[in-house]
């Protein structure tokens, strides 16, 4: 059976992450990492420009929370509550056995092994408290650390989606 009922909001914890629901007071963070060039270099979306960029994306993020069409958590240091990245499932199939899942992190907390500590425990929240049948990525053919961290969570590549997109899928069989 899948819910995608997240109420009340699932905050996850990890060994050296808190995984929480975002907040208007996070609009600093959230400005730093979408108005960042290096996270900003392999995703289709314009750079915030602004705060009130920031404070309108967190407050659409909250909608649709509220209307079930996605969780998104933004990733915390344990010992600090500054957001240094995002995680969400959204994108749901219609029967919601299946989603997609985005992610970001700020370039100072890169390669220390924060997504992949994220990545994992939202992929056990989807599979186990969710009851997806599948968990779905794209990333860009160049992204060599995002598809380095699928890969390491056991993704597989399914199919180039165009000259530069790759789809990568998992299942709770891995």
């Amino acid at each position: 059976m899948t819910t995608t009922k997240f109420t009340p909001f699932p905050v996850l914890q990890t060994q050296r992450l808190t995984l929480r629901q975002l907040r208007g007071s996070d609009d600093q963070e959230i400005w730093a990492l979408r108005s960042n060039e290096h996270v900003n270099q392999y995703l289709d979306r314009r750079p915030s420009t602004s705060l009130d960029d920031a404070r309108n994306f967190i407050h659409a993020i909250t909608e649709s929370v509220q209307r079930e069409e996605s969780i998104y958590w933004a990733i915390t240091l344990r010992e600090a509550d500054h957001v240094i990245g995002t995680v969400c499932l959204y994108n749901w199939s219609e029967d919601a056995s299946k989603a997609e899942i985005g992610y970001e992190l700020l370039p100072d907390f890169q390669g220390k092994g924060f997504m992949h500590e994220a990545i994992s425990t939202v992929i056990h929240f989807g599979f186990q408290q969710v009851g997806l049948q599948a968990i779905e990525a794209y990333t860009h053919s160049e992204n060599h650390r995002s598809t380095s961290v699928l890969e390491k969570l056991h993704f597989q590549k399914e199919r180039t989606v165009d000259e530069s997109i790759t789809l990568f899928s998992l299942t709770p069989a891995g």
